[in-house]
């Protein structure tokens, strides 16, 4: 009856549109192929090596000068403790001629000489208030360089392997959408077939035809997105040229550590709560260095000056090869103490408490960020691990689903519709496990960052002991 109702031309322009969209996707099929085959020099990246190849990420060699300007400027100012010598030299040589006249007598001096004047000087702080603060603070300094190239070092640890983790996702992806349109063109083929036989229909045909071409362009979908996450993986890791890795999605290990102690490991060890704690030492510090510059300053000097002569001068007669030396040295304790500056450093003290003070809050605050962090990647962990307990069998099942729906097919008990509608569910149930897997992945690498603990190659119970459920992770 339907067919009766159904005028065959008005399917006609469907027909025709179908068959050029399924032109223009092969079309594209084959350009997306061909852009993606192209390949130069081949590294190997593998989930292991990312930490080595972080070490030549740009942003992080950066850091690498920072730590080492904190270094130097740390031995600066513990140089401070040290005497220090200078040398001077007014004249090297110095050349000196002239005449005097005076009316009261008729004798004219004159003169002729070379003379040099180098003097040593060598000064030593014996006490000096200002450098104790000085010293401490560039020491605090370095410590904080050292662990802002450590917190990049692990952010940009962390963030490689998500894209590492994104770009193995994307390829299962697209085998799961080859698997799907496996599945569309059998569909197809069976559409036809029942077509050619007098049992099926032209709609059904055109049905099957708009879900491989949808099927189809979801997959080239996918396989420019696995192409872009690579990009961004070369990118992070600093990789001239292609690279090639294991593809194969799998679990990463296993977390047996608890809540709490991820929560303690966590802000024990955290380096950005520790900078938080060095910034605060470091305004301590500034504010000592206020108080200090009204303390007095004791310094030891020594000067050693001396004179060098040839000629003479002021005399009637000049002896050209005439010389002469001399020389002085002089050591002194000096004392210097500035008693009153209007009140100037001690308010310049309090302002620097208080910002220290300060310090504490912002500390408060980035404990319980963290602490709420760590939670939220332990519980998400473990509601992922159910995912992909519970996506395993929805594949199980939707298979199932799909053999028995294509068999009711196939003895006309059922519609086309709905063996798309079992593909679909199945393909749905593939994708929700590669998910459940990469987050899954992303946690346990969130959880390492966040707690400094490690991850474990053995899934243990509470009691040490593998566990045995057959529905348990561990037997993933």
């Amino acid at each position: 009856m339907l067919r009766k109702v159904i005028n065959p031309f008005l399917l006609l322009p469907l027909s025709l549109s179908m068959n050029t969209f399924n032109v223009l996707s092969s079309e594209t099929k084959n350009y997306i192929d061909t852009i993606l085959e192209e390949k130069s020099n081949i590294t190997f990246v593998d989930y292991q090596e990312i930490e080595k190849l972080i070490l030549n990420n740009q942003e992080l060699k950066s850091l690498q000068n920072l730590v080492a300007s904190a270094s130097f400027n740390l031995s600066s100012q513990i140089a401070k403790r040290y005497p220090s010598l200078d040398f001077q030299a007014n004249g090297l040589p110095k050349y000196v001629a002239g005449k005097k006249y005076n009316n009261s007598n008729s004798t004219t001096l004159k003169t002729s000489q070379f003379t040099a004047n180098p003097s040593l000087n060598i000064k030593w702080d014996v006490i000096a208030p200002l450098r104790g603060s000085e010293i401490k603070i560039a020491k605090t300094n370095y410590k904080i360089a050292e662990n802002n190239y450590e917190i990049k070092k692990k952010d940009l640890f962390q963030e490689a392997r998500i894209r590492y983790h994104k770009y193995k996702k994307s390829y299962q992806d697209i085998q799961n959408k080859k698997f799907t349109l496996d599945l569309s063109i059998t569909s197809l083929e069976n559409a036809k077939a029942k077509q050619d036989a007098g049992i099926g229909t032209k709609f059904e045909v055109l049905e099957a035809e708009a879900q491989l071409s949808r099927d189809q362009q979801s997959l080239n979908e996918k396989k420019i997105e696995h192409e872009i996450n690579k990009i961004s993986l070369k990118e992070i890791l600093n990789v001239k040229g292609d690279f090639e890795t294991n593809k194969k999605q799998n679990l990463i290990g296993f977390w047996n550590h608890k809540l709490n102690k991820n929560i303690n490991e966590g802000l024990n060890k955290n380096l950005s709560l520790k900078n938080l704690i060095l910034q605060k030492s470091i305004k301590k510090s500034q504010a000592e260095s206020f108080l200090a510059q009204n303390k007095p300053n004791i310094y030891i000097s020594n000067s050693l000056s001396s004179t060098f002569s040839k000629g003479e001068s002021l005399v009637s007669n000049i002896e050209s090869e005439k010389s002469g030396s001399n020389y002085t040295n002089t050591i002194s304790l000096n004392f210097s103490w500035s008693i009153f500056d209007g009140g100037q450093n001690k308010n310049s003290y309090k302002s620097k408490i208080a910002d220290a003070d300060s310090e504490k809050y912002a500390y408060e605050n980035l404990k319980n960020v963290l602490t709420t962090s760590i939670s939220k990647a332990y519980l998400n962990l473990k509601l992922n691990e159910e995912k992909i307990i519970s996506s395993l069998k929805e594949i199980e099942s939707s298979k199932e689903s799909v053999r028995l729906s294509r068999l009711r097919y196939d003895v006309g008990i059922s519609t086309l519709k709905d063996v798309l509608v079992r593909q679909s569910e199945l393909s749905n149930a593939k994708s929700k496990n590669i998910n459940a897997i990469y987050n899954y992945n992303l946690n346990i690498d969130e959880l390492e960052r966040l707690t400094f603990l490690n991850k474990s190659k053995n899934c243990l119970g509470s009691n040490s002991t593998k566990i045995k459920d057959t529905e348990s992770i561990c037997n993933i």
